[in-house]
């Protein structure tokens, strides 16, 4: 038995894959991705939080990833997605709970805070494990939200003071990944508004408003 962490660092992992997941990441790679082009109301958005043991995506252990669907202008309860790397686990149990991760996706528009903390986590995981090229369309609320509510701050801001602005209830304490999530994708729904007034109504348009916001922002 193994943490993930060890099994990270294993060689060539995806070389041994199980017959039945290398199949299944066969059909996962050829299946098209969805139409960006489509309004909000018909994109999937699949919105991710992860829970992690430090802040590099390079080293840092991955020990929980949550997601969870908004689409139609809801958060689809019966749509979501939690796995526990925290524990002992086996590597035949990681890789598919890894490959489950990414057929609960579908390639869909991926949704998050901060991108930049998120995203290397995962593809490293989808790389060593898996071997995975885990590219995908990203929309980054930590950037995107004072872009489309500048009437409400023009910079960045942690995640809470989001959830203070908009009365959203975060709780007391920690909170897990799920929790995270859900949040997150509150805000979501209040940003896919906002975008469409703006005319930004189509997920390829939000992915690029995010990519144009996080780069202005960055280098401004």
């Amino acid at each position: 038995m193994f943490g993930i962490k060890k099994l990270l660092f294993r060689d060539q992992p995806a070389a041994q894959l199980a017959a039945d997941i290398r199949a299944d990441l066969g059909l996962w790679r050829e299946a098209a991705a969805p139409s960006l082009d489509e309004v909000h109301f018909h994109t999937r958005y699949v919105v991710v939080d992860i829970a992690t043991g430090g802040r590099q995506g390079s080293n840092d252990e991955l020990l929980a990833i949550s997601a969870a669907v908004v689409r139609r202008g809801a958060i689809r309860p019966a749509e979501s997605f939690y796995v526990d790397f925290s524990g002992e686990l086996d590597a035949d149990t990681v890789d598919r709970q890894l490959l489950a991760f990414l057929q609960f996706v579908a390639k869909a528009p991926l949704v998050t805070y901060h991108v930049a903390y998120v995203e290397p986590f995962l593809q490293r995981v989808m790389r060593e494990r898996l071997g995975v090229d885990f590219q995908s369309q990203w929309v980054d609320l930590a950037w995107l939200l004072p872009s489309m509510f500048d009437d409400k701050s023009h910079s960045p801001l942690p995640l809470d003071r989001w959830l203070e602005i908009f009365a959203l209830d975060a709780g007391d304490g920690r909170r897990d990944p799920m929790e995270n999530t859900l949040l997150i994708a509150r805000l979501l729904q209040m940003l896919l508004v906002r975008a469409t007034g703006k005319e930004v109504d189509t997920a390829a348009k939000l992915v690029a408003e995010s990519q144009a916001a996080t780069f202005l922002r960055r280098t401004h």
